[in-house]
């Protein structure tokens, strides 16, 4: 069972990286931080190049990486905008909503129907969501829901989540045209250089503190190309549904991490959330 070993280092370098990043947002730029996230996993990536079997590239490949990579600068510089806005506790969780925006996008985009599991989950999500804010319940019965949307964080993530359901079906049709590892390493090396003229308008001379304290920012680019790196070889061994249905529980992992290193409150409410939210991903995800 190596492929569950290997979804389960996934789930923990996914959620390592997020405490990196939310650690290193106290003191940077939400552009830096992204940035550094792409940019330095490809000295770990791209060397991968040289033992692996480089594909024939199609039209498709092109087609799929530009919007696929165009997309993913966005989700990139909004997913560290929304852990530096508020708790990772409260935004890391809201990802549970792209298998939800699936089941909307997926038909349209590569004719993939959504049965009744995949309802099942959907309603397992939206309470799972619920559960993050239940505090707020005194306020009135849809507050939870209210106070996520009203928060730059959650709404950043909520984002993130909508626009990676649009991304993960153009993922899928760059795999098919060449393979796992190869698509990611390209993909994520297309989307380190297209960020580079966004970071350096946006941030300019700040950009500087790149070079002179990358030590700082190396781990979230190598905890980055970790998680790549065993989700891929995950993959290899088992279906993409077991994979990312493992990888998911690091929602947990950083629910349980925002507690000990950031001291947020509310985790208890936020981690029975996060479960639910779990078993609604793993219900679209298996079935």
């Amino acid at each position: 069972m190596t492929w569950i070993f290997l979804s389960i280092l996934t789930a923990i370098s996914e959620a390592a990286k997020d405490v990196f990043s939310k650690k290193r947002l106290r003191s940077s730029n939400a552009y830096m931080v992204a940035w550094s996230y792409r940019l330095f996993s490809l000295p770990f990536l791209l060397p991968l190049l040289f033992f692996i079997d480089i594909p024939e590239i199609s039209t498709e490949f092109w087609f799929a990486l530009f919007l696929s990579g165009g997309l993913n600068v966005v989700t990139t510089i909004l997913y560290m905008k929304a852990i530096s806005q508020s708790d990772l506790s409260l935004t890391v969780p809201m990802v549970a909503f792209t298998p939800l925006f699936l089941l909307v996008t997926s038909p349209i985009i590569v004719g993939e129907f959504p049965n009744l599991a995949g309802v099942l989950g959907v309603v397992l999500i939206v309470v799972g969501s619920y559960f993050l804010n239940i505090k707020e319940v005194q306020k009135g019965l849809l507050a939870p829901f209210k106070s996520l949307v009203s928060q730059k964080g959650p709404r950043y993530m909520l984002l993130v989540a909508f626009i990676w359901s649009l991304s993960s079906n153009f993922d899928k049709m760059g795999v098919n045209a060449s393979s796992p590892l190869f698509w990611a390493i390209t993909v994520n090396t297309f989307i380190a250089f297209a960020m580079m003229p966004v970071v350096l308008y946006r941030v300019r001379r700040q950009s500087l503190d790149l070079i002179t304290n990358w030590e700082k920012y190396l781990p979230i680019g190598m905890l980055g190309a970790a998680t790549l790196i065993f989700q891929m070889l995950a993959i290899n061994l088992t279906l993409v549904a077991y994979v990312i249905s493992i990888k998911r529980t690091s929602a947990v992992l950083v629910v349980i991490a925002g507690s000990l290193f950031f001291k947020e409150k509310g985790t208890t409410y936020r981690l029975v959330g996060s479960l639910i939210m779990i078993a609604g991903v793993v219900l679209i995800s298996l079935f």
